[in-house]
C-alpha cells in the first residue's frame, strides 16, 4: 500500500507544479519556462540518483527498455510544453482538470496496447473524470 502514499505525494507535487507554474509564467514565454523547469528537474534527479548510488545501474537498462524510456521522455516533454501553454493562456482549474483526463486516455490505451482487462468500475471512474473535467472547465 506504499504506492498510495507515493501517488498522493505525486498528486501534491502536480498541484504545486500548477500553482507555481501559473504564477511563474505570467510574464515569461511558456516554452522558455518549460525548458528552465526541465533543467531544474534534470539537475535534481541527477543529484538524487548519485546520492542513492543509482548511477551504477545504468548498464542494466537494455535497448528495449531504453527505447521506451526515451519515448516516455519525449511524450513528457511534449505534454509539459502544451501544459504550460495552456496554463499561460487558460484558467488554472480548467487546464488542470482537462490535463487530468489523461487518466481516461491511459484507461483506453491500457486496454488497447497493454491488454489490460476491462472493468466496468474503471470505466465508470473514467466517465466521472470526464464529467468532473467538464464541470471544472465551464464558466
Amino acid at each position: 500500500m506504499l504506492w498510495i502514499f507515493y501517488a498522493l505525494m505525486s498528486a501534491l507535487g502536480a498541484a504545486l507544479v500548477a500553482i507555481f507554474g501559473k504564477i511563474g509564467i505570467s510574464k515569461v514565454d511558456s516554452t522558455l519556462a518549460t525548458t528552465v523547469r526541465a533543467i531544474v528537474m534534470a539537475g535534481l534527479l541527477i543529484i538524487f540518483a548519485l546520492a542513492l548510488n543509482k548511477e551504477k545501474l545504468i548498464g542494466t537498462i537494455d535497448r528495449h527498455a531504453l527505447l521506451f524510456i526515451v519515448l516516455s521522455g519525449a511524450a513528457g516533454a511534449a505534454s509539459w510544453l502544451f501544459y504550460f501553454l495552456a496554463l499561460k493562456n487558460g484558467p488554472i482549474n480548467g487546464v488542470v482538470a482537462i490535463d487530468r483526463t489523461s487518466v481516461v486516455i491511459v484507461f483506453v490505451l491500457a486496454l488497447l496496447v497493454l491488454g489490460q482487462k476491462f472493468e466496468w468500475r474503471s470505466a465508470l471512474g473514467a466517465l466521472f473524470v470526464v464529467g468532473g473535467a467538464i464541470l471544472m472547465s465551464l464558466k
